[in-house]
């Protein structure tokens, strides 16, 4: 993978500041605990943090459903990711819509988590048990992290050294044939430590589509997934903490039919250098290999048979990234971090696709490469009971080595051969806030900000079918753009309790959509022949998307016993003209007005119980607001008691009152649906 100058200078220059940092007088000899700088306080924005006993009761073990603790957190689709596409998993915030692309800004121990080629996320990746913190920042700007922020930041902590045991490990049995491992040993001396984790979850699966609008061709989608993580922190000097990580993956999963087989598998693995002296700093690379293959049908009217219409056979891609910071020593109350920092992303498509009598009579390859080098500052002042925050950062992007290759299987001249113009650019964004220390009870904040995404090579090049339905690619897209503002309060009127409110204000540009613009039968560009039950779509950038609401959030936590509740309220609405002209004034697909969570447990040593309500109201399945999925409320359960010394036994059960919760129309108007009741019992030993 080529890189631009200013990234091999940005390279080449992280040796020589680590060294320098190095130079700084250092105290005591550091306590090893494998994660960054501490990341600066956010007084001037809404936070809401999940601790890692509440990311061990969670009824499912999945990351994507524990993040909804924080409300207004949503992925592309409401299903997790046992049944949904992979390529249905982009997280985003605050009503701004989305589709397989974050809009948050997901971080796992300072390395971006999106991936390479689509920018979705493979929640597989994540077993709960090695997380030791999750810390949700709600609004976007935080050019702290790198771009990509539009609605905020996701930032994941591996579990530190003292929150792991010696040896654990888990076996639970569920509904459907389905069964879940996990085990990690963790080895703590006082200048280092290691850790080895995996996990591994099977399951037969039930059937998407609902029972009214089954067919003989409908079937349960079994999934199969496996990760595994080594980590290891020691102390190479008395300031200077190194730390390595390891993890790999794999993801199989059906979707209910013949040939809707995909696979996922990726491999990462990062190095970090933390000193923590006066001067604090961090020198940071990364690499991540990810690999991807889809296989997708055509279901006939009555679903009596399914037909293979595309083979999306191997989708590779690769990120390679690195990131600098150094956080001078200014005096109490003040922080500054400054910095910069990399990402190189390559990835292609390799598809069959046209299948005559069951067999494909065309291959398309396409894809490209993508770049972004940025610098930020990001600075606080706590000045008596007023605080001041300031960051921005510039980044300089680049999309180059785009090409679209099509040919017959059968051999001869090229059906289509493009490249497409390199194009580049660069992108100013930052955030500005103020909060007030009314008294000891009472603080006030507000807050500004803008941020950008640089659109992903899925959407620049690859197009992609779900059922009959089709969607072409684009090559000219343009960066998204957010400009947003908020204002709220936090509260502590007893010990134990918090309360947290925020109103918002964000407007979207050039908001990339999938764009209705035809109906089959028919032949479209991007994408070929389109049935009779198919919806034909583009993706294109809107004129805006501009959304307004509030967030509430309140936990309390007097003894054994706590509760904490989340609720996000968005109105959101599309500002669309030329051939989207049809969507202006309407909703973005797949964005509720309402989302609610809301938990009460209770914890004693060991012993420990929850139950958690999650509510999602009406949202609409297509851009153009005709087709509705019905809202949908689920109640989760948690409990756990100890049997002999280490072990204890453990009950969940996930949507516990069978709840329909609708995550897709197709264009047939077949409904599919997230998982059912789910129950399982099981057995955890921590040594």
């Amino acid at each position: 993978m080529k890189l631009s100058p200013a990234v091999a200078a940005l390279v080449a220059s992280l040796p020589a500041a680590t060294a320098a940092a190095q130079e700084a007088p250092a105290p005591a000899e550091i306590v090893v605990t494998g994660r960054g700088l501490e990341t600066p306080a956010e007084a001037t924005v809404a936070v809401v943090e999940i601790d890692r006993a509440r990311i061990l009761t969670e009824a499912s073990h999945r990351l994507e459903t524990l993040l909804a603790d924080a409300a207004g957190l949503q992925q592309f689709r409401r299903a997790d990711s046992r049944s949904a596409h992979p390529t249905a998993q982009g997280l985003s915030l605050r009503g701004i819509g989305g589709n397989a692309s974050s809009r948050a800004l997901l971080i796992l121990d300072g390395v971006p988590q999106s991936d390479p080629f689509g920018g979705w996320v493979a929640f597989p990746a994540y077993a709960t048990d090695r997380l030791g913190r999750i810390r949700v920042t709600r609004g976007g700007g935080s050019g702290f992290w790198g771009p990509g922020a539009l609605a905020g930041t996701v930032e994941i902590d591996s579990a530190t050294p003292d929150q792991l045991s010696p040896l654990t490990a888990a076996l639970a049995y569920g509904s459907r044939d389905s069964l879940e491992a996990s085990g990690s040993a963790a080895l703590v001396r006082g200048s280092g430590f290691a850790t080895v984790s995996g996990a591994y979850a099977r399951g037969d699966g039930f059937v998407p589509v609902v029972a009214e609008d089954r067919g003989a061709a409908d079937r349960a989608a079994p999934y199969e997934q496996a990760s595994g993580a080594i980590r290891a922190g020691i102390a190479i000097a008395p300031q200077t903490e190194a730390q390595v990580n390891v993890s790999a993956f794999t993801d199989r999963r059906q979707r209910g039919t013949a040939f809707t087989d995909n696979r996922s598998e990726g491999a990462d693995a990062s190095v970090r250098l933390v000193g923590r002296g006066r001067w604090g700093w961090s020198a940071l690379g990364y690499v991540q290999t990810r690999a991807f293959a889809s296989s997708f049908a055509s279901v006939d009217a009555t679903r009596s048979t399914a037909n293979q219409s595309l083979d999306q056979y191997n989708v590779p891609a690769t990120g390679v990234g690195a990131r600098f910071e150094v956080a001078p020593p200014l005096g109490t109350g003040l922080s500054l971090r400054l910095g910069g920092d990399v990402r190189a992303l390559e990835g292609r498509t390799q598809e069959r696709y046209t299948f005559v009598a069951g067999s494909p009579t065309r291959r398309r390859e396409t894809g490209g490469r993508t770049q972004t080098t940025g610098l930020f500052a990001d600075g606080s002042a706590a000045l008596s009971a007023i605080t001041l925050s300031l960051g921005g950062r510039i980044d300089w992007w680049r999309i180059e080595d785009g090409q679209l290759e099509e040919r017959p299987l059968a051999g001869g001249a090229a059906l289509t051969d493009t490249r497409f113009a390199d194009r580049d650019g660069s992108e100013a964004t930052g955030r500005a806030g103020i909060a007030w220390q009314a008294n000891h009870a009472l603080a006030l904040r507000a807050a500004a900000y803008r941020g950008w995404r640089l659109p992903t090579l899925n959407e620049l090049y690859r197009p992609y079918r779900v059922g009959p339905d089709a969607t072409a690619a684009n090559p000219e897209l343009s960066p998204e753009r957010l400009t947003g503002a908020e204002g709220g309060f936090s509260l502590t009127p007893l010990p134990g309790m918090e309360i947290s409110g925020t109103v918002f204000w964000n407007r979207l540009e050039d908001a990339i959509a999938n764009v209705t613009e035809g109906r089959g039968p028919g032949t479209f560009p991007g994408v070929g022949f389109v049935s009779a039950a198919g919806v034909y779509r583009v993706r294109r950038n809107l004129d805006a998307i501009e959304s307004k609401g509030f967030e509430l959030d309140a936990s309390y936590r007097p003894g054994p016993i706590g509760a904490r509740v989340s609720w996000s309220h968005t109105d959101p609405r599309v500002e669309a003209s030329g051939s989207a002209a049809a969507l202006d004034g309407l909703r973005p697909a797949q964005t509720p007005r309402d989302l609610v969570s809301a938990t009460v447990d209770w914890r004693r040593g060991d012993w420990g119980a929850g139950l958690t309500l999650r509510h999602a109201a009406r949202q609409f399945e297509d851009d153009a607001n005709d087709e509705a999925l019905a809202p949908a409320t689920t109640v989760d359960a948690f409990f756990a008691a100890p049997v002999t010394a280490g072990f204890s036994v453990e009950l969940r059960g996930e949507n516990l009152f069978d709840e329909r919760v609708e995550t897709g129309i197709s264009g047939a108007d077949v409904v599919e649906r997230a998982s059912p009741r789910t129950l399982w019992v099981g057995l955890r030993y921590r040594g």
